[in-house]
């Protein structure tokens, strides 16, 4: 397997090996039965792709006030309960990506607060991590959406095999494991490795990190706190809250309908596909629930201009006239993830390359998408030179229909908003093309102002 690649995961990209944990979670290989036609309902609602991308962004948090300087916590945690997830990676050549959703919608905010709701002990703890969409962070209201798929990874479900078949194999390691994490406290998978040889890359992980992450898997542990970006481990009772842990479990098919409401909230319109996609639910769980949902009239069914596959939406959709918002977007941003639709929404074909080799690259390593006024506008390629103290631009590639001079004037506040977040007095261009002459001068027009 190489990396950057996995089975059942097509087109699926991961950014690195901390992301190639999200294999424990894959999609179902087979696909599941279509809704039945007795179950269908025609659609009622038809959306221009204008109107959709308004919904999408709408839905997505785009659009809105700014907040007030500086943001608080209560609008943090607002933002994330809307979106319901936010994907975690490690690749930290501009910012780890998780940071990047909140600064494209809510502007500069203290990335600390996001720590705090994430990784602090108490009523500042809102959010804990579990395989979402990927390895993310969550609501803490969401855990008990996410409980039936622990009670299968426990069964060795839905998970990928190597770690499946350690669980059934090695349970007197698993056990040993818990006992250590139960005696001890929040524990890092390093402070317990038995093992003597040098690790390799990838995959080649200790026993006692496998344990670790199948009892992460399976819920008997939770993610307590991060040391760096290293996981720190501990029993759910002392990381979640007791009103949470005391809710009654639900079943399967109550979880599930949950997910793809909340999926369809936070997407605003989407296929059948691009909902499972949101909370990875496989396609024979996902279809019966949506067939569910729309007999029970809490979704509807509608059609998308230039969409094969019908759409769903929440009842009474509100449709914005206009949705003005310029951010750079996270790889990883929820708007985007799902990069069939964002080639539907957006005619825009994204992917990135951070396993591309560079002579092969086309747009380059960590590129960020450029939203500005309902359409995705350019990619630009950034790294945060920390040492140096500069964002460094190393490439500007406008779509076919460009950006004007508003558009590249926002993209310059953009790039010195992000500077200012990061902490880094210079934006320096280091490409050659002719867009960033335009983006040079617009650039001194802010900082001259």
């Amino acid at each position: 397997m190489s990396a950057g690649s996995l089975p059942g995961h097509s087109g699926m990209i991961l950014s690195s090996d901390e992301a190639l944990v999200v294999a424990f979670f894959p999609p179902a290989a087979k696909v599941g039965r279509p809704l039945p036609k007795s179950r269908q309902m025609p659609a009622s609602l038809s959306f221009s792709l204008k109107q959709a991308r308004r919904l999408a962004l709408t839905a997505q948090g785009f659009g809105g006030r700014q907040p007030p300087v500086p943001v608080k916590p209560s609008r943090i945690n607002r933002l994330i309960d809307r979106l319901g997830i936010l994907q975690i990676d490690s690749v930290n050549a501009l910012v780890r990506s998780h940071y990047l959703p909140l600064f494209s919608r809510l502007g500069q905010y203290r990335a600390d607060l996001l720590d705090q709701a994430a990784w602090s002990q108490g009523r500042q703890r809102t959010l804990f991590e579990y395989w979402g969409h990927e390895a993310s962070l969550l609501p803490l209201s969401m855990y008990p959406l996410m409980r039936w798929r622990m009670q299968r990874a426990s069964r060795g479900e839905d998970i990928y095999q190597q770690l499946a078949r350690f669980g059934r194999e090695q349970q007197d390691t698993v056990r040993r494991v818990l006992a250590c994490v139960q005696e001890q406290g929040a524990l890092g998978a390093g402070s317990l490795s038995t093992r003597q040889e040098r690790a390799g890359p990838w995959w080649d992980w200790s026993a006692e990190k496998h344990a670790l992450e199948w009892l992460f898997a399976a819920g008997e542990v939770t993610v307590a706190g991060r040391r760096g970006f290293e996981r720190l481990y501990d029993l759910p009772e002392r990381v979640i809250p007791p009103a949470i842990l005391a809710q009654p479990l639900l079943s399967e098919a109550e979880a599930q309908r949950g997910l793809i409401r909340h999926a369809a909230s936070a997407l605003g319109v989407g296929t059948e596909k691009d909902l499972r996609d949101y909370f990875r639910l496989g396609p024979a769980d996902s279809r019966p629930r949506l067939a569910e949902l729309v007999e029970a009239g809490e979704l509807l069914c509608c059609e998308v201009e230039g969409w094969r596959q019908p759409a769903y939406c929440l009842p009474e959709p509100k449709l914005r006239r206009k949705v003005e918002a310029s951010a750079l977007l996270s790889p990883f941003d929820s708007l985007i993830w799902e990069r069939s639709r964002t080639e539907r929404l957006f005619d825009f074909r994204y992917r990135l390359e951070i396993y591309t080799p560079p002579d092969k690259r086309v747009y380059g390593y960590y590129v960020l998408p450029f939203l500005h006024n309902e359409r995705i506008a350019a990619r630009v390629d950034l790294r945060a030179e920390r040492a140096a103290g500069r964002l460094a631009v190393h490439a500007v590639h406008e779509e076919a229909s460009g950006l004007d001079d508003e558009g590249m004037l926002a993209l310059a506040v953009n790039l010195r908003r992000m500077a200012d977040w990061l902490g880094l007095a210079q934006v320096q261009l280091n490409c050659p093309r002719a867009s960033a002459a335009r983006l040079r001068v617009a650039l001194a027009s802010i900082d001259g102002a």
